[in-house]
């Protein structure tokens, strides 16, 4: 029997079906909406209180988070080249960047142990001190040349004095963490370390900040 020669056409056609194939392999963990719900992450980092942190005693606080609308998205966002944002195909947050901040920092303070109160803004409490947070990046960022991306969150923290509305402190803090791999899970373990390492460098300085507010001296 003989088996017949496959046509031009027919090669031609396997060999796109077959570049298409391995274009959309290299593309899966990347896109827009997909008809499937997806992955949904819910970083919640532990942070533990320095020792070195002051105690003190006046009351904190914090208003929401502002941050662009881009980066305060449910959807993962990915920097693969420095001029372009993407986002994790199949992949959300449970909630936004910025209330994962806000909750993250709150519980910190919390349950550090070094403040008498702190709680979101108009929840009743009489504040000394009100922490406003203006949230810059959220997103898996690829360094030049790098094969993986490192999870980098910056925020600029400003303190200020209830009373007379006064800056007392204002600081840019910057995260990041790298990931062990591409791959989506890996990357939300790198924004949870990042997102408790800003959180405590942001405990530490409030309480530091208004410390030293409260006796006098200056800091920035």
């Amino acid at each position: 029997m003989t088996i017949p020669t496959p046509t031009l056409r027919g090669v031609a056609r396997a060999g796109v079906l077959l570049a298409a194939g391995v274009l959309l392999g290299g593309c899966a963990l990347l896109g827009g909406k997909s008809r499937q719900q997806g992955t949904i992450y819910a970083p919640e980092p532990r942070v533990a209180a320095d020792a070195r942190w002051p105690t003190v005693r006046w009351q904190l606080s914090m208003s929401p988070p502002s941050a662009a609308r881009m980066i305060d998205s449910l959807r993962i966002a990915v920097r693969p080249t420095p001029n372009e944002i993407q986002v994790y195909k199949d992949a959300n947050w449970a909630q936004r960047p910025s209330d994962m901040l806000e909750a993250t920092l709150l519980r910190t303070l919390e349950d550090s142990g070094k403040i008498p109160a702190v709680a979101r803004q108009g929840s009743g409490i009489s504040a000394d001190y009100k922490l406003v947070l203006d949230l810059r990046r959220f997103e898996a960022d690829y360094a030049p040349g790098a094969a993986t991306p490192a999870a980098t969150i910056e925020v600029n923290a400003k303190l200020l004095h209830a009373q007379d509305q006064q800056v007392v402190a204002a600081h840019t803090f910057v995260q990041a963490q790298p990931s062990a791999s591409t791959a989506v899970p890996d990357v939300v373990t790198a924004f949870e370390r990042s997102l408790g390492a800003i959180s405590q460098d942001l405990a530490g300085w409030v309480l530091t900040s208004g410390d030293g507010h409260e006796r006098g001296g200056v800091h920035r």
